[in-house]
This record gives structure tokens, C-alpha cells and sequence, in this order.
């Protein structure tokens, strides 16, 4: 089944390199860390069509760089979540990641189920179904990424002709730019200015979604300096908590997996006031209580709440200079 499903299912590493999306970027450091990046998560992808045992999966998987890690585990949530989708597919390797070896990166295994229910169009009404099947909570994180399967593989679509996706709405819409906005950190090759122009082509509606997402990328990402994390902060304007609160989820996926990275810390720091400890320390403190039904998705208060105790903070710094 390893290799029937690798070829078919399989992606040429040439798919993740800058030229071949078309990606606009001006320094080459940067070109080489988005590279890098997708390869990692492809490379983890590739493991997961091979391997069909979850343990000798999450060994692969364990050998990649820590700091690069939970975009291996992304890349095998998609994999497995594809061939549980097959129609000979075992329908339960993908929770089995979840709930085994893959736990830790919670976060990065529900997004990889997103990339696999764009790959799965013939089975997009199963897959969807299936999704409302899984925590109440970070599901809404396979809808985020969905959002940034679309904008890396068919950004012309998506981002430059500001297309809505088939299939979805109310919330779902949301989240789908929230997905749509990290994919942003990528097609504009990490250039805040750039990201700011292309932000400002979408409705007034939808910045708020996309400037979190961009922050989440540009925290857990990373590739840029302090100056332009600076800029971040500046460009985002009126949507600056909702960057801290993406930047702020990056912190708390970090440390659940325990794979700390320097520039997710410099991000918080820029953009939440906080360092990434604390800044994750926030997000579970705004779980507190959460309610899990009621007109509003949990997710989205979660969120609010984020920004709500991040606005609380820096205004407390203020006082305190």
C-alpha cells in the first residue's frame, strides 16, 4: 500500500521551492528558510504514505530538527489523513497519530487534516462531516488549514483574485482566512510591505482574519529580523491584537511540543509585549472556563479572549513606564 499510495499520492519536493509557486521573495535567506520549511513538512508527508506502522512513523518523524519538527508532523497528518480517506483506507490512522506518538503536536496534526480534505474534493462532504466529529474546539484548525493549502498552491486564485472557497460558510469563512492569511507569510516571501498591500486588496471584513494568521506565521515560521517583526507590528495597524493573538497561538503550539525557537520568542515579544512563555501561559489561561456550546464557537471566544488579556497586559506595561 507504501508504494501504490507514494505513487499517486506523492509531491515533488520541486512543489515546495519559491521559483515553482511563483513566490515572490527579495532576499535569499529568507527564499531558503520558506524552502526549507515546506521540504520538512513534504519529507514528513512522504513518511507517512511509506510507513503504515504509527510508532516507526513517529520515529521517522523524531529525527527531523526540533525547532522544524511540528512541520514534519503537519506534513504526516496529511498524509495519513489522505489514505485514511482512500477507499481502502483504514479510517482510524490518523487519530491514531493524534492520540499516540503525534499528541504533542496536537495543533499541527489538526491543520494537516485540513490540507488533506483540499486534496480530498471527491470526498469533501465525508471529510467535513468528519471534522465536526473531532474536538469541538481545535477543529476549526483543519478549516484554518485548508485555508492555507489553497493560498500556497493556488494563491492566484485565492489571494490575487480574493475567490471565496466552494463549500463553506458563516464561521467556517473565517477561519478559512485565517489559514489564508499565514499562507501570506509565504507568497509575499516574508516582506511586510508587501503582505500590507495585499491585505489592503481584500474587503474590509477580512483583514482581521488575515493579519492573524500572518502573525501566527511569522511566529511560528519565522526567517525575519527584529526590523521587520518591528514593521509587523506597525503595518498591522487597527489589527495588532489580532497579530499578537496569532503570534500567541505559534507560542502555545511551541510549547506543547516543546520545540522552542529564538524568533517565535522575539515575536512575542514584539508583537504580545510578552515572551513566548508567557504568552502561551495566556492562551490556556483564556481556556478557563471556556464554554463548548452556545451561538458562538468556542474557538472564536478563545480567541477574543487572547486578544482581550493581551490588550489587558500591554496596557498594564503602559502604566507601569
Amino acid at each position: 500500500m507504501g508504494t501504490f499510495s507514494k505513487s499517486i499520492l506523492g509531491i515533488s519536493l520541486k512543489e515546495a521551492t519559491v521559483a515553482r509557486r511563483g513566490f515572490r521573495t527579495r532576499d535569499p535567506l529568507v527564499c531558503q528558510r520558506l524552502e526549507t520549511i515546506g521540504k520538512t513538512f513534504l519529507f514528513g508527508y512522504h513518511a507517512a504514505l511509506k510507513e503504515d506502522d504509527i510508532s516507526n512513523l513517529g520515529n521517522r518523524l523524531d529525527a527531523v530538527e526540533p525547532e522544524l519538527k511540528g512541520f514534519a508532523f503537519e506534513g504526516a497528518a496529511m498524509g495519513v489523513a489522505l489514505l485514511d480517506g482512500m477507499p481502502l483506507g483504514k479510517r482510524d490512522r490518523w487519530l491514531r497519530l493524534i492520540d499516540g506518538v503525534g499528541s504533542a503536536h496536537v495543533y499541527m496534526l489538526h491543520v494537516g487534516f485540513g490540507w488533506a480534505i483540499a486534496r480530498l474534493p471527491w470526498l469533501r462532504r465525508r471529510v467535513v462531516r468528519a471534522i465536526e466529529a473531532l474536538d469541538p474546539l481545535l477543529r476549526w484548525l483543519a478549516v484554518d488549514g485548508l485555508g492555507f493549502h489553497e493560498g500556497y498552491f493556488h494563491w492566484r486564485k485565492y489571494v490575487r483574485r480574493r475567490v471565496n472557497p466552494r463549500g463553506l460558510s458563516g464561521y467556517a469563512l473565517r477561519v478559512f482566512d485565517q489559514g489564508l492569511g499565514r499562507s501570506l507569510w509565504f507568497v509575499d516571501g516574508a516582506d511586510v510591505l508587501r503582505i500590507a498591500a495585499t491585505i489592503d486588496t481584500f474587503p474590509n471584513e477580512r483583514h482581521s482574519d488575515l493579519w492573524s494568521g500572518v502573525g501566527l506565521a511569522c511566529a511560528y515560521a519565522g526567517g525575519v529580523d527584529r526590523s521587520e517583526v518591528d514593521s509587523l507590528r506597525k503595518a498591522s495597524g487597527p489589527h495588532l491584537l489580532c497579530v499578537a493573538q496569532g503570534a500567541a497561538f505559534a507560542a502555545k503550539a511551541r510549547e506543547r511540543a516543546s520545540n522552542p525557537a529564538e524568533h517565535t520568542d522575539l515575536a512575542c515579544r514584539v508583537l504580545c509585549g510578552v515572551s513566548a512563555q508567557l504568552a502561551a501561559l495566556e492562551t490556556d489561561a483564556a481556556l478557563e472556563g471556556l464554554p463548548m456550546s452556545g451561538p458562538e464557537p468556542p474557538y472564536e471566544i478563545w480567541r477574543n479572549r487572547i486578544q482581550s488579556r493581551l490588550a489587558e497586559l500591554g496596557a498594564r506595561e503602559a502604566t507601569l513606564c
